[in-house]
C-alpha cells in the first residue's frame, strides 16, 4: 500500500510538473481552441497592473509569438526581410535569428509584416510568410531545413491581405491552405518538405485550420475562402464540406472554427454569420445559424461550459462582446460597443485583450461580463493573438513585445 500511494503522489507531482510548464506551441494553443491549462493566473494586481518581466522592440506584423521549450519564437519583418526569431522566455535575450528577404506590399496601407503564427512540433519550427514562403527551421539552431515557395509553385494570386493561415501540423504533414487554383490545401512531408498531397480547389482565407477527432475520425477542418471543409489529414479526402462565404468579393474569412465534441461553431463577418453544426459520419446538420449572433470578423471565439464567448461584429464598426448558448444560439448577455479584441480561457476565466492595449480578466459566465481585473500593458494597436505559458503572458503591438508575469 505505501508504495501505491508513493507512486500515485509521484504521478500526481509528474503530471503537475507538466501542467505548469506547458508550452503555446500555435496558434489558440496546445488543441488550437484557446484554451489554457498552465496554473492558475492571478486575479487582482496592483495599481500599476501585472509585472512586466520584460520590453523588447521588434519589427511589423500581425503575427503572434509561440512558446516552446524556454523559448519565444517571434515572427517578424525587420526591413526587407521576414525575420524568424528565437527569444529566452525569461529574459528576451535573442539565441537566434533566421532571415530571409521579402518585398510584400500591402494594397491597403495595412502592417506589412507577416500574418501566419509560428507552428512548432517535433523540434521544427513552421512559418508562412504574407508572400506565402513556408519555411521549417531547426528549434534549437535556427538552421533551415526546407522551404518552399507556395505562390510561386502553385500559382497562387496574392489576395487581399497576403497568406495569413497558420499551417496544421498533423502525424508528420504540415497541412497549409495555399489557395491555388488546383492545389487549395497543400500537404507537405514534415520532415523533407515534398508535396504529399494537394486537395480542393478553394482560394486561401485568412483562417488557420485546426485538427480534431470526431466519431472515431481524424480530420483537418479548414474554413477556406469558399467555405468549411474537412479533410483526410493521410490522403486529402474530403469529408465534409458546406459553403460559407458572403457573396461581396472583398469578404473574408478569418476565425478558425470551433470544435466541441460532435459539434463545429464556425463564424465569418460579411454575411454568412456563424452557426452550429452538428457532425454525423459524412453529414452536417444545423443546430442554428444566425448573423445577428456572434459573428467573428478575425478573433476566434472560445468555448466553456455550453457557452460561447467571443466578439460579434465588424471591427472598424465598434465589435461587442458576448455570451452565446452553444446548443441555441441565445445570446445571454452583450457588452455593446466594447471595440474588438482577442479572447483566450484560462479555466474559467476569460482573458481578453482588447486592440487598445487594455489585458481584462473576467469570469467565464453566462450570468453577465463583470471584470476582475483591468492593465492598460500596451499603446497603440494590438491584433496579433497573444501566446500565454506557464502564467506569463506574452503580447505585441505594432513595435513591442512585452512578457507579464500574471501568475498568482
Amino acid at each position: 500500500m505505501h508504495h501505491l500511494l508513493l507512486a500515485s503522489v509521484v504521478l500526481a507531482l509528474a503530471a503537475g510538473a507538466r501542467l505548469a510548464a506547458e508550452d503555446w506551441p500555435q496558434f489558440l494553443g496546445p488543441q488550437r481552441d484557446g484554451v489554457y491549462r498552465g496554473p492558475a493566473i492571478a486575479e487582482s494586481w496592483d495599481p500599476q497592473g501585472p509585472r512586466v518581466v520584460w520590453r523588447k522592440q521588434v519589427g511589423q506584423g500581425f503575427s503572434g509569438p509561440v512558446v516552446v521549450q524556454g523559448r519565444v519564437i517571434l515572427f517578424h519583418r525587420v526591413g526587407n526581410e521576414e525575420v524568424v526569431e528565437a527569444l529566452d522566455a525569461r529574459t528576451g535575450a535573442t539565441q537566434w535569428r533566421y532571415a530571409y528577404p521579402t518585398s510584400y506590399r500591402d494594397d491597403f496601407g495595412f502592417d506589412e509584416g507577416p500574418r501566419a503564427v509560428p507552428v512548432v512540433a517535433g523540434g521544427v519550427v513552421y512559418t508562412f510568410g504574407a508572400e506565402g514562403q513556408l519555411h521549417a527551421i531547426d528549434l534549437a539552431k535556427g538552421t533551415r531545413i526546407w522551404s518552399e515557395d507556395t505562390m510561386r509553385r502553385f500559382k497562387v494570386p496574392k489576395g487581399f491581405f497576403g497568406a495569413a493561415g497558420s499551417p496544421l501540423v498533423e502525424d508528420g504533414r504540415v497541412l497549409a491552405n495555399i489557395g491555388g487554383t488546383t492545389a487549395g490545401v497543400v500537404a507537405f512531408d514534415a520532415k523533407s518538405g515534398k508535396v504529399l498531397w494537394t486537395a480542393t480547389s478553394d482560394q486561401a482565407s485568412y483562417s488557420s485550420a485546426v485538427g480534431a477527432t470526431i466519431g472515431g475520425r481524424r480530420l483537418a477542418i479548414f474554413l477556406t475562402r469558399a467555405g468549411l471543409v474537412a479533410l483526410d489529414p493521410a490522403s486529402g479526402m474530403v469529408q465534409f464540406q458546406r459553403p460559407w462565404r458572403a457573396r461581396m468579393a472583398a469578404s473574408v474569412n478569418a476565425a478558425t472554427p470551433l470544435v466541441i465534441g460532435d459539434l463545429i461553431f464556425v463564424s465569418a463577418e460579411y454575411g454568412p454569420g456563424a452557426g452550429v453544426l452538428r457532425v454525423a459520419g459524412s453529414t452536417l446538420s444545423e443546430l442554428w445559424t444566425s448573423n445577428d449572433v456572434l459573428t467573428n470578423h478575425y478573433a476566434t471565439t472560445v468555448h466553456h461550459a455550453g457557452y460561447l464567448y467571443g466578439f460579434h461584429g465588424r471591427q472598424e464598426f465598434g465589435q461587442s462582446f458576448r455570451a452565446v448558448e452553444l446548443r441555441t444560439g441565445k445570446v445571454r448577455w452583450s457588452e455593446e460597443r466594447f471595440l474588438a479584441g482577442t479572447v483566450t480561457l484560462a479555466g474559467d476565466r476569460l482573458v481578453v485583450l482588447r486592440e487598445r492595449g487594455e489585458l481584462v480578466i473576467a469570469p467565464a459566465s453566462p450570468e453577465g461580463f463583470r471584470p476582475l481585473a483591468r492593465a492598460q500593458i500596451l499603446s497603440g494597436v494590438v491584433r496579433a493573438y497573444p501566446a500565454l505559458s506557464d502564467g506569463f503572458l506574452f503580447a505585441r503591438n505594432e513595435n513591442t513585445l512585452i512578457c507579464l508575469d500574471l501568475r498568482r
